[in-house]
């Protein structure tokens, strides 16, 4: 693993990472940032040793960060093709795979959800290779030797193994009656996971995608695994994080769920998507805003949005809770998820604001996806 570096002036500061992207992406947002007065570097994830790099890591100073979010909050790198209106969402829960033990955990909750919503899985697993053409940074030339080609072989029949054995391992749980016999398939991609996720996505418009996440377990520079990170930012799709040590993995078995706001418009509609999913389960949900210190009006706007959900959906347990940020934002909602039990927390977010945030490894030491608590994204409208 990569360690942070250190810029060269006086003060040594560190560096953080502020985004992961492809290498031309990365290159234009340190364009960005450095027009802005920001100093930038790029540094590379090797995927498969030895690779080109073809997905690196944009840093900063930490100092910077707060300067730097406001810039990449206005950037956007969707093409204007992306913006075009899309066709109808397909009955089809999209499972990323990598093969881990918290992407079998992404399954299980994906197979649950399908049987729930009545649809199908897909289970996808996009493969780096050095001879992605992504991976080659500009101006270099590439010939595939007949090496290369053994190589490339023999990374293809490990992915096509690997896969069948994941398959082996869900037919069991079948067998057993601990997954629903749902229909489901499977499809290998060449290419970098977070793009080729983002990619489908737009062109077969699943109903929710499903991602296993580490939790606990992870450490502190995988940033939840970037593809994770980088999904959240890319899709429109609503996206359901499963750490792998989640106490629940079927969405009808939670009982609490908190419901993030900021009291902005797009969440209501997020809101009746969440409920799309939930349907008629007899789940609490907790409506919360997290604050430095309480503030009269927060309360009125809270109860207000409880009182308007409570009219749209009568049958819901709804309650409003102001979470105080004495600290920091994620020790103040861990705080909240333990005291009342909370099974996932869900929210509406506007390309980064919040997420941006708790990507950063310098600033959120103890993100949300270091938890145990599943997440549902709702992408703003």
């Amino acid at each position: 693993m990569e360690k942070d570096g250190k810029n060269k002036n006086a003060h040594d500061e560190k560096l953080v990472t502020v985004a992961i992207h492809s290498y031309e992406k990365a290159h234009i947002l340190k364009s960005i940032l450095e027009s802005e007065g920001i100093p930038a570097v790029i540094h590379g994830i090797k995927m498969i040793d030895p690779v080109i790099p073809g997905n690196v890591r944009v840093r900063i100073n930490e100092t910077d960060l707060p300067a730097a979010l406001r810039v990449i909050e206005k950037i956007d790198f969707t093409s204007p093709a992306d913006k075009e209106e899309e066709h109808k969402i397909n009955k089809e829960i999209l499972v990323p795979v990598d093969f881990s033990a918290y992407s079998l955990a992404a399954c299980e909750f994906g197979f649950h959800l399908a049987h729930e919503l009545n649809c199908k899985v897909k289970l996808l697993h996009a493969f780096f290779t050095p001879f992605y053409p992504g991976a080659i940074p500009f101006g270099d030339s590439f010939t595939l030797q007949a090496t290369d080609r053994d190589l490339y072989q023999d990374i293809k029949q490990k992915t096509e193994d690997e896969m069948q054995n994941l398959v082996r391992k869900i037919e069991e749980k079948i067998a057993s009656g601990a997954l629903p016999a749902i229909s489901y398939k499977t499809v290998l991609m060449e290419g970098l996971p977070e793009e080729e996720i983002i990619s489908y996505s737009k062109k077969m418009r699943p109903m929710a995608i499903v991602m296993g996440t580490r939790g606990k377990s992870a450490k502190e520079l995988d940033l939840i695994g970037s593809v994770t990170a980088e999904v959240i930012e890319g899709c429109k799709t609503p996206i359901f994080a499963i750490p792998e040590g989640a106490k629940t993995k079927e969405l009808l078995k939670m009982q609490s769920i908190v419901f993030l706001t900021n009291f902005q418009e797009r969440e209501f509609k997020a809101f009746d998507i969440m409920m799309d999913f939930l349907k008629l389960s007899p789940v609490k949900v907790y409506l919360a805003h997290i604050a430095k210190k309480e503030d009269v009006w927060n309360e009125i706007k809270l109860s207000g949005i409880q009182k308007r959900f409570s009219e749209l959906y009568p049958h819901l347990r709804t309650e409003y809770k102001l979470i105080e940020q004495s600290e920091g934002m994620e020790e103040a909602l861990d705080k909240f998820v333990k005291e009342h039990k909370i099974d996932m927390i869900s929210l509406s977010s506007s390309r980064r604001n919040i997420f941006a945030r708790m990507f950063n490894p310098g600033i959120a030491r103890r993100m949300l996806f270091h938890s145990d608590t599943p997440l549902l994204v709702i992408k703003g409208m």
